[in-house]
């Protein structure tokens, strides 16, 4: 009973999304809006379920999954900016007639999959977790059944995500193999014993090539160089509603068991995967930043911008220490915040003929329609620079002070050096809104955005706007919640 009291919030969230399904088929009118706000409704509720849950530290169904501040933290990030993501598409799917209410009940389901992932403490739970996630994936990027870029990116995603799954497998079954272990605690101890920590001729490949594998599965996972590939093809074939999903939300889960494994359960092999991880992050960091100059297309370029936000985010990663860990939390919440802005704007303007914006230069007109979304628009993309003394410019600061006190000066070398190349692209977004004139060959008036933007979209932008901002005057809340989560998770 403890048990099932322990994941009450997932449950909930499970029952609510077969609910919603047979009250989906039965009803006939309004469907979608009723559907929509329900899922709304569904997720809050979770998320007081979250807060006031009574059990906060506990290890359940036989040590395979754990509450702690850790998971505590990240589920109510991915409770959150799901909620946000639902509410600012709103728009998007009245206008585009999207009648496919099925694709709510998956975002539900895949919530849920997504919290036990982060609550995952044994290769057996982690493993179900990630697959029964990524069946929902591959669906949502698929839903688009007219049009042949997105079934396109659902194939691309289904056949790529099988395969890192089939590596991420094989990796656990050779450590199984030659450890007899699926726990994490238990992997923890054993990487930490004397027999490991001084002889390292003791060390056998086959742990070597399973530590591989499984970093390669959970790279291709968060969209790192090399295994980047799919990523910009299914985000500009996806709905952009969906997009805004796997931007945001996946991230946040994927990266959270991502530390949770190699920080505490194979800490005693650091030095077998830094070095994976630091190539990685060097490349996802070169490629993000110059890949994205040649981008047109909206989605795609924030499909590039989201491979360099990886590769910051493996800076933290790489450092291995308390430092590092709090630097990386605290830039993955500042990410999903403005992540959260870009696509709010993105899901609110269309023309006259009921078109959302696809490229980069519709926004042209955005500067004289709408100077105060303008301005809002300007504020974020700064941010994402990071420009100081915005909150995207507090995240790269973290991250550069943590990656020099670990002594990786080449990946803050390398960071800076792109930060500054990324502004290339966020500038030009400014370039266009401001001082950019209609092409030659299409009528200004195609290219008129409407500027009156839903209730909800306004407020989420305008709380985007002023945590930029005003972050960098306060901002002990979060360092000192994600400092006390990152000693908890280290030691």
């Amino acid at each position: 009973m403890i048990d099932f009291l322990s994941i009450f919030p997932e449950l909930f969230l499970i029952n609510a999304a077969i609910c919603l399904l047979v009250f989906g088929v039965a009803e006939k009118k309004n469907v979608l809006t009723s559907v929509s706000t329900l899922s709304l409704c569904s997720i809050f509720l979770a998320t007081l379920l979250l807060l006031y849950q009574p059990i906060r530290l506990s290890n359940f169904f036989f040590y395979s999954f754990i509450i702690d501040d850790f998971s505590f933290f990240l589920k109510l990030i991915i409770l959150f900016s799901s909620f946000i993501v639902i509410i600012m598409s709103s728009t998007f799917i009245r206008k585009t007639k999207v009648y496919a209410f099925e694709n709510l009940i998956l975002i539900l389901l895949s919530v849920s999959t997504m919290m036990l992932l982060v609550s995952s403490y044994d290769l057996l739970g982690l493993y179900l977790t990630i697959e029964l996630q990524s069946l929902c994936f591959y669906v949502l990027a698929a839903s688009k059944r007219y049009s042949e870029f997105s079934t396109e990116a659902g194939l691309k995603y289904f056949l790529l995500g099988a395969f890192s799954s089939g590596i991420l497998l094989f990796g656990f079954s050779i450590i199984y193999g030659f450890t007899g272990m699926t726990n994490f605690e238990d992997l923890g101890k054993l990487s930490n014993t004397q027999i490991f920590s001084d002889s390292q001729t003791y060390m056998p490949i086959s742990m070597i090539i399973g530590i591989i594998f499984i970093a390669v599965a959970f790279l291709f996972k968060m969209t790192a160089v090399p295994f980047h590939m799919w990523a910009p093809d299914v985000y500009q074939g996806s709905p952009t509603y969906i997009t805004a999903f796997f931007a945001i939300v996946p991230k946040i889960a994927i990266m959270g068991v991502f530390i949770r494994f190699f920080e505490s359960s194979l800490q005693g092999f650091f030095t077998e995967w830094e070095t994976i991880f630091i190539l990685s992050s060097l490349a996802s960091l070169i490629l993000g930043s110059i890949a994205a100059m040649a981008q047109q297309n909206l989605k795609r370029l924030l499909a590039y911008s989201s491979i360099g936000h990886v590769g910051f985010m493996l800076i933290g990663f790489c450092c291995g220490t308390i430092e590092g860990v709090q630097a990386l939390l605290i830039y993955i919440v500042i990410y999903m915040i403005m992540s959260c802005g870009i696509f709010s704007i993105a899901l609110s303007l269309y023309n006259k003929k009921g078109e959302f914006c696809e490229s980069i230069y519709d926004f042209h007109l955005l500067g004289k329609t709408n100077p105060i979304l303008a301005f809002t628009f300007t504020i974020i993309l700064f941010s994402m620079a990071g420009i100081p003394p915005l909150a995207g410019f507090c995240s790269k600061f973290y991250l550069f002070f943590a990656s020099l006190s670990s002594s990786l000066y080449l990946l803050a070398f390398v960071g800076i050096i792109t930060s500054v190349i990324s502004c290339f692209y966020y500038i030009r977004f400014i370039r266009i809104m401001y001082f950019e004139t209609a092409k030659t060959t299409t009528t200004s008036s195609n290219y008129m955005f409407f500027s009156n933007i839903s209730f909800a979209n306004s407020l989420v932008l305008a709380l985007v706007a002023t945590f930029l901002i005003f972050f960098f005057a306060y901002p002990s809340p979060l360092f000192l919640w994600t400092h006390k989560i990152a000693i908890a998770l280290c030691f």
